[in-house]
């Protein structure tokens, strides 16, 4: 199986986008998040169509250097994606945000992810964040970013629960400079 991580640009944008409806589905069953009266996984009514969700979503095209819209393949297919943000996107301290991180269900437990996380990690040396829901519905991403952080970084990081600008989290923190 061949993985490829690839940052992506403005044309390959509709990937991306494409495949976000699905990360929001995914996190539905987290949170107990049923769509809007249009159908879209969406907080407001505002978003009437999947273009609608588009437009809002395209400033990790609009931001280079600070917003990086990664795209995983797997044998030369969308499977996933991962955006990263820097700078005045993360918290005082933090270097680099994964804000969203996405894999297809049919490719997990097959340690894709893992390394998919890892191959964006070694782009960028700094200070590392992370948020995940720390329900009970969601301990197989808990247990995911807990053994693939550990393995990163030989057991050398912060998780602690606390408060975020996206509510009550689950927060991994570590610093990959000495790598």
């Amino acid at each position: 199986m061949k993985i490829e991580v690839r940052l992506t640009d403005k044309n390959e944008a509709y990937i991306i986008k494409n495949l976000y409806p699905l990360y929001l589905y995914d996190l539905s069953v987290h949170y107990g998040n049923l769509p809007n009266r249009h159908g879209i996984y969406e907080d407001s009514d505002d978003f009437q169509t999947l273009s609608d969700q588009y437009e809002v979503q395209n400033i990790w095209w609009e931001k280079p250097d600070i917003l990086f819209p990664y795209l995983t393949l797997v044998d030369r297919k969308p499977a996933g994606f991962i955006l990263l943000a820097t700078p005045p996107h993360c918290n005082k301290g933090i270097d680099y945000f994964i804000n969203e991180f996405f894999l297809l269900q049919s490719l997990r437990g097959q340690g894709i992810a893992e390394q998919v996380a890892n191959k964006v990690f070694e782009q960028f040396n700094g200070h590392w964040e992370l948020f995940t829901n720390p329900s009970e519905k969601n301990i197989v991403g808990q247990k995911f970013w807990r053994k693939t952080i550990s393995n990163y970084t030989n057991g050398n990081y912060i998780e602690e629960y606390g408060e975020t600008f996206d509510g009550y989290k689950l927060i991994f923190r570590f610093d990959n400079t000495g790598k």
